[in-house]
């Protein structure tokens, strides 16, 4: 018998066969591989320079093992990127929970603030062009030369409350402060959720205790999925260009049209955002139904709010938002993340 070895890790692994030796296979001993060729009885009478493995079969029997050992070692590679990609969502669920509570509780406090932190996400966003790939949800709506033209007039007072919350989120955060970009479309996320409760306590007679059991049992917020994903924006540091963004009190329902056609939305987006388009949501829609286009849409999610579950219009409203915060935006989703403190088994005291 003709035999070799190499020392491995790796459970038995029956080799390709070769002609000049039928059984070659590999064998475990002790927990380690052992490539073996075997002759069968008949053979024995072959010279000793027959029986000996030529160069060409080491080698084979070389790679096989080093790839059988790469493959076996790809596996714990594999478990580990597993583990920290756990590890990093589970760091960004948490951080985006805390987000959540504290815009939540900061928006209940001052809820005549609702309009303006609606129109404050949907004019950050809406300065996104498409032919150049510049503007869109980045946070630059917080830089004074943006926040003090005439399209942001009357958004001051919201962007201070972000602010303010800002500072009690980034207090908590482990991976980094908060964008602005992130903080202001999660304050858009924040709002919206508000409207849609208070639509279902109205619903249930002004109880809000019945109105949450509504809005639970019926609401949207399942819908969030995506939305709460794109979680990790980036802030820029320059406003972005002027005249991207109408004035909605004094713009007509064409160059409101124009506008929203610009990033790709039509009639059915332009409906559906209506409440961030002023205070007063009848009175827009009421605009907006004046045009032939639009019309169909504002009456089917005016419908649609009538209903226990108003699901047409959470549902749309919810897949609008999230496309209009993510223009333009390359996420990264390793923002927020940290590294996790190793625990020395030596240092502790049992």
């Amino acid at each position: 018998m003709a035999a070799f070895s190499f020392l491995s890790a790796l459970s038995v692994v029956t080799a390709p066969s070769h002609p000049d030796f039928p059984s070659a296979k590999f064998g475990r001993t002790n927990g380690r591989i052992r490539c073996h060729y075997e002759m069968e009885e008949s053979e024995a009478n072959m010279s000793v320079q027959e029986k000996q493995l030529n160069r060409r079969d080491v080698l084979r029997c070389f790679t096989t093992v080093v790839g059988l050992e790469m493959l076996a070692g790809s596996g714990s590679l594999t478990h580990t990127a597993i583990a920290a990609d756990l590890i990093q969502r589970r760091q960004r669920s948490e951080f985006q929970a805390n987000i959540k509570e504290i815009l939540s509780d900061a928006i209940k406090g001052q809820l005549e603030l609702i309009p303006s932190i609606l129109r404050l996400a949907l004019n950050d966003a809406l300065t996104f062009d498409k032919a150049t790939k510049t503007g869109g949800p980045n946070g630059s709506i917080r830089l004074s030369q943006e926040i003090s033209r005439p399209e942001n007039t009357g958004l001051t007072s919201a962007l201070d409350l972000l602010v303010k919350a800002k500072e009690e989120i980034d207090s908590y955060s482990k991976g980094g402060p908060i964008s602005y970009s992130d903080l202001i479309q999660f304050a858009a996320q924040a709002a919206v959720k508000k409207t849609f409760l208070s639509s279902a306590i109205r619903k249930c007679g002004g109880n809000e205790e019945k109105g949450r059991l509504l809005y639970t049992a019926y609401g949207s917020n399942g819908q969030w999925g995506l939305f709460d994903r794109q979680f990790g924006r980036t802030d820029s540091q320059d406003p972005d260009p002027e005249g991207r963004i109408p004035q909605w009190d004094k713009a007509s329902v064409q160059e409101m049209k124009r506008k929203f056609s610009s990033i790709g939305f039509g009639p059915r987006q332009l409906a559906v955002m209506s409440v961030f388009l002023g205070s007063d949501q009848l009175a827009v829609e009421n605009m907006l139904a004046t045009d032939s286009d639009v019309r169909p849409w504002v009456e089917k999610y005016q419908r649609s709010r009538e209903t226990v579950s108003q699901t047409d219009y959470e549902v749309d409203l919810i897949t609008t938002l999230t496309k209009l915060s993510s223009l333009g935006q390359q996420i990264n989703y390793e923002a927020y993340t940290y590294p996790v403190q190793k625990i020395q088994l030596s240092k502790l005291k049992l």
